[in-house]
């Protein structure tokens, strides 16, 4: 079983706050199994979940995730993805979805190149919800961070008295564009300078019905 305990709360996307959101999460700890982990972006034990100590958020660690062209690069290495599917354990009479996700990461991209970053997410048994995309262009040689929201309104949750995976598709892809790939290499990776990088999604709690 993959486990970390890294945590981290990174800021949130200004389109809604906080306190927009479904609040007062449920006392007891929530424990995540991670059911399935599937892709190039994520061999073996380089991908790890933790739970926020306030169970307002959790947290996905990758450590070999990087997407890149150029000099150096195979062929496939322009795009990575990782699939994971984690089965969320919480008390009884509570029920979540996701109301936002940060990702962060470091891109090195030559003038004409670009990079791309997009993921979505679904509860096992319903439609993914929509991809999120953001993309990058060089020149460009710093940290990056893309945050995306969902509407109060349109935050999918888990049906309450079920327990079903939550799924987690996240891709990154790399570009030559107009770029020298014979002489340059550009690259974007899920990465930061300890060698890790923090995902975070942040939940939206409420209680289902019944419950006192």
């Amino acid at each position: 079983m993959l486990a970390t305990m890294a945590a981290a709360l990174l800021a949130l996307s200004s389109t809604i706050t906080p306190h927009s959101w479904p609040q007062n999460p449920p006392p007891d700890k929530i424990i995540i199994d991670v059911a399935t982990v599937n892709g190039t972006g994520c061999p073996p034990d380089t991908a790890a979940v933790s739970v926020s100590a306030d169970n307002t958020a959790f947290t996905v660690t990758y450590s070999q995730y990087t997407a890149q062209v150029g000099v150096g690069a195979q062929p496939t290495d322009f795009r990575k993805n990782c699939q994971i599917g984690l089965r969320v354990h919480v008390p009884q009479g509570f029920t979540y979805g996701i109301a936002s996700a940060d990702y962060r990461g470091f891109g090195h991209l030559e003038k004409g190149a670009y990079g791309v970053e997009r993921a979505n997410y679904y509860f096992q048994g319903n439609s993914p919800t929509a991809y999120a995309t953001h993309r990058l262009d060089g020149f460009y040689d710093n940290d990056w961070q893309f945050s995306d929201s969902t509407d109060i309104d349109a935050i999918i949750y888990e049906p309450c008295g079920q327990e079903r995976n939550l799924n987690i598709n996240t891709e990154l892809r790399a570009y030559a564009g107009t770029s020298d790939p014979k002489a340059t290499t550009s690259f974007l990776t899920m990465d930061s300078t300890d060698g890790s990088v923090q995902t975070v999604y942040h939940f939206a709690w409420k209680t289902c019905p019944g419950t006192r």
